[in-house]
């Protein structure tokens, strides 16, 4: 009896079935093995389908735990999605139990410590993997990033994080600097230009994006410089990068800029690299049209919070994605949409009522709103927003 093998389809549905020339005989099904689930899995991935990747490369790994392959692909997925100290567990057990030789597990693993502002172990595996592989495909790379660490190591900026009190003081100064100010003072004083380094790298997310968008109202050599070195370093928030890429854009739009991507260094021209823009799902939809419909029926808002709640929105999924948001029930999401709204206006609005008025836990609501607040930092927006207005209407009384 001849054995034939049917074409097996498309990578997101295959077949899997093997067929034989006798239509008499049953249908065999093929065995799911570790290829078939690495297969699924890289498929997943290409699409940004980031769950199902994961789902589908740890049954690799279950299925062929001796291959390191299978671990090295895992790794590599969790580092994509921020699970960082996995991947490295994953990365360190590759190198020192399964293969020695593939040696990029250092690399990467340098780029999660960097990630995890651990410097110290970062170096160490760039050391790592030069010692080992001092020709490798990354070795340049490599090269770069430990000449950009030693170049921190001389600067006062990158020795600790900004506090607190020294992060809201470095904000508060340069926000009351206009740009002629802010220009004169980047070109003539070097302890300044130090100290917008310091918050640049150690400050919160609020305070370097303040000094980036400076940085490209400046319009300088010296504010251009800056700019490139933050977008080319691997290890700063990737929202952030793209913020630094479109002053760069604005200032120079014919120009070239280094980034780093999939493991190496990567030159760009700028005009051609708009930042990467989210592809609109329904339930992201369902979200703004079940907050707009709760807010109709309440007494507080006029047109222009409806347009705030989408911007609200809108500016989130912008800024976390291509890591979500997942959103299995959109009255959770949207009712922590509009308790961020009444954050941002003062409104008289609690945890208690809106979670009654979508039917959902006070605990859910509460839950979508740190989510989105610790992105976009509504309550601090809010309250600078309230000073501000304050300050005008006392300058107005006087």
């Amino acid at each position: 009896m001849r054995v034939t093998v049917k074409e097996l389809g498309r990578a997101d549905k295959p077949r899997g079935i093997l067929k034989t020339a006798d239509r008499s005989l049953k249908v065999i099904p093929i065995a799911q093995d570790a290829s078939y689930y690495a297969q699924k899995g890289t498929y997943y991935n290409q699409k940004n389908r980031l769950s199902k990747a994961l789902l589908y490369l740890q049954k690799a790994v279950e299925a062929g735990p001796d291959d390191p392959l299978n671990h090295y692909n895992l790794a590599c997925l969790l580092s994509k999605v921020d699970r960082l100290k996995e991947a490295n567990y994953i990365f360190k057990h590759i190198v020192q139990n399964m293969d020695a030789e593939l040696t990029e597990c250092y690399f990467f693993m340098a780029i999660n410590y960097g990630l995890m502002e651990d410097l110290l172990e970062a170096k160490r595996c760039l050391l790592k993997y030069l010692h080992a592989t001092p020709d490798g495909d990354m070795a340049e790379e490599a090269e770069d990033l430990l000449l950009s660490m030693e170049d921190e190591d001389d600067s006062e900026a990158y020795n600790r994080g900004l506090n607190a009190a020294e992060n809201d003081a470095l904000l508060g100064l340069i926000e009351n600097l206009n740009r002629v100010q802010f220009r004169e003072r980047l070109l003539e004083n070097e302890s300044f230009q130090q100290t917008l380094q310091w918050g640049l790298y150690q400050g919160g997310d609020f305070l370097k994006e303040a000094i980036v968008r400076l940085y490209g109202d400046a319009d300088c050599e010296t504010a251009r410089a800056s700019l490139a070195d933050f977008a080319a370093n691997p290890w700063v928030n990737e929202r952030l990068r793209q913020v630094a890429l479109l002053e760069l854009k604005r200032v120079n739009p014919a120009g070239r800029c280094r980034v780093y991507k999939e493991g190496r260094f990567r030159e760009i021209s700028l005009r051609d690299y708009p930042p990467p823009a989210p592809i609109w799902e329904g339930k992201w939809q369902q979200v703004i049209e079940c907050t707009i419909a709760n807010m109709r029926r309440s007494a507080y808002y006029s047109q222009e919070f409806y347009d705030d709640a989408e911007a609200i929105w809108l500016d989130f999924i912008n800024q976390v994605y291509p890591q979500g948001p997942r959103v299995d029930r959109p009255q959770t999401w949207a009712a922590g949409l509009e308790y961020c709204l009444a954050r941002f206006h003062f409104l008289g609005l609690t945890q208690k009522e809106l979670a009654a008025a979508y039917g959902v836990s006070t605990a859910s609501v509460r839950r979508k709103f740190t989510e989105i607040n610790q992105i976009l930092q509504i309550d601090r927006k809010a309250y600078r927003n309230m000073l501000a207005f304050l300050t005008d209407r006392e300058g107005e009384q006087y």
